[in-house]
């Protein structure tokens, strides 16, 4: 999964892009980059392979600001190598674009801006082809406007413009040479939340890559955008309302999502195990009644007895902790149960009956294909519930 990082304030932008995403680095991704922005320059640095290699070039290469954006990425559109890793730019190279996301329409849009003369295009991604496209809006608005007000309206208004074009999912972030101190976020199927500091703003796909430097966030809807500078921020809808978020306090510290004495997560996580168990289960089971006590499931016990089947669907780790429930809920319940790739059940017409309860498994909570499913699961009129390690 990919991960995203921005920062706007006045300490050294990029330490806090590589911390952030060194503590995204448990996702899988296959290359890295950042862009910061000083004296109105756009510095890039992007590589393919792991964030020490992209830390390996930062240090050869230096870059100053208190402006950026950074990324690690998972193949969807290119191969795997330096100019298909985020960020990407404009025609103009002036604009800096992070995504997480599938623009499913981006060969239709790419097609109109060939049409219309952008031959510059440096990379095979689908994320090149909306940031050329913001890029565009851009420069075609106001030209005359030199004042730095008039240039965050401008901006803010292309992305706006841009996405209503899109067809498919995003968590974007992006910064412009000529708009200093401005940072752009939208959310649509991909999550993204706003760190909230003092003197200083963050955009992360997860708060653990930002929890280290603050502890307040706000978490965007789909179809949100923010609009950050370092001592304010407004979000707003993609139709232009202006919206009201609560800030949430994260309830655990860095040091809780580090990888402390373990030298990489997954061995972090397979030792952690007994305790997740164990904690999972607390205060949930019954002895002396012989029951167990369930919540978040938000069901009357007529409702649960009314079950007569049960879907698991997911993908990757999601889908293998399905195949141990269905076991346990076989055992325990004496409920039929059946797993399916969530890639399959979003797209097959399977047949459902009315007493069939449908869970929806990620562990990152964006996974597009269990996303899918889920939606899929609730137009059809099942009830459908999630279980994901995220809140």
């Amino acid at each position: 999964m990919c991960g995203i990082v921005g920062y706007v304030g006045r300490a050294h932008a990029t330490p806090i892009l590589l911390d952030g995403l060194r503590r995204l680095e448990y996702r899988g991704y296959d290359s890295a980059g950042l862009a910061v922005i000083n004296g109105g320059k756009l510095d890039t640095r992007k590589c393919a392979g792991r964030i020490a290699a992209l830390a390996k070039l930062v240090r050869k290469q230096p870059v100053a600001g208190s402006l950026g954006i950074s990324h690690t990425r998972w193949a969807t559109h290119g191969k795997v190598n330096d100019e298909n890793a985020h960020p990407h730019f404009d025609a103009s190279g002036k604009l800096a674009l992070v995504h997480n996301g599938v623009i499913e329409n981006y060969q239709s849009l790419k097609d109109e801006l060939v049409r219309d003369g952008d031959t510059t295009f440096r990379s095979d991604t689908d994320t090149e082809v909306l940031a050329h496209l913001i890029g565009k809006l851009y420069d075609d608005s106001c030209a005359s406007t030199v004042d730095v007000a008039g240039k965050k309206t401008r901006l803010f208004e292309a992305v706006c413009t841009a996405l209503r074009q899109v067809i498919g999912t995003y968590g974007i972030a992006l910064v412009h040479a000529d708009v200093p101190d401005f940072m752009v976020g939208a959310r649509r199927g991909s999550p993204l939340v706003l760190g909230v500091g003092n003197g200083e703003n963050f955009l992360a796909s997860d708060v653990s890559a930002i929890v280290a430097y603050t502890r307040d966030a706000v978490y965007l809807n789909d179809f949100d955008m923010v609009a950050a500078g370092p001592d304010k921020f407004e979000i707003s809808s993609l139709a232009g309302d202006i919206t009201e978020h609560p800030v949430s306090k994260v309830e655990f510290t860095a040091e809780d999502i580090g990888k402390g004495d373990y030298p990489h997560y997954m061995l972090k996580e397979i030792f952690e195990q007994p305790n997740t168990v164990r904690d999972a289960m607390r205060g949930r089971l019954n002895p002396e009644e012989c029951t167990a006590k369930l919540g978040g499931l938000n069901m009357a016990p007529p409702q649960l007895r009314d079950v007569g089947r049960i879907v698991l669907t997911g993908c990757g780790t999601a889908l293998h902790a399905a195949r141990v429930g269905e076991y346990l809920i076989e055992r325990l319940a004496n409920i039929p149960t059946e797993v399916d790739y969530a890639s399959e059940f979003r797209h097959r017409n399977t047949p459902m009956t009315p007493e069939t309860l449908v869970f929806a498994i990620s562990q990152s909570g964006e996974t597009a294909d269990t996303l899918g499913a889920l939606r899929e699961s609730r137009r059809k009129g099942f009830r459908t519930l999630g279980i994901c390690n995220n809140a």
